[in-house]
């Protein structure tokens, strides 16, 4: 059994893409690209797909990531793979929904 810290390690797929140690300028356009696909379907879980470009898109799916990543760890939910990118998925329409509630997006 892990521990609720070694999910939040485990988590954080944006910020571990964008390590330096482990890529550098490559990471960190990983992390936009693999940002922007989960910020984009969130929006379309939220229908909000016609209101964002992809400078949001990207912005909210790696904010979204990692706050879905960090919940996953504090619940010691351990997410790597395609659970991670679900995960992702799940912390992108969570961060939607708080943008809504704030009147963000209509």
């Amino acid at each position: 059994m892990t521990a609720p810290g070694d999910a939040v390690n485990a988590g954080f797929l944006a910020y571990r893409v964008a390590s330096v140690d482990e890529g550098g300028a490559m990471g960190i356009v990983v992390t936009a690209i693999v940002g922007g696909i989960i910020g984009w379907l969130a929006s379309i879980v939220m229908k909000t797909n016609a209101q964002m470009g992809i400078i949001a898109n990207v912005i909210v799916g790696i904010v979204g990531s990692a706050l879905g990543h960090y919940l996953a760890g504090v619940m010691g939910i351990a997410a790597g793979g395609l659970g991670g990118l679900l995960v992702g998925v799940a912390g992108a329409v969570l961060l939607i929904v708080i943008l809504k509630a704030l009147g963000v997006f209509s």
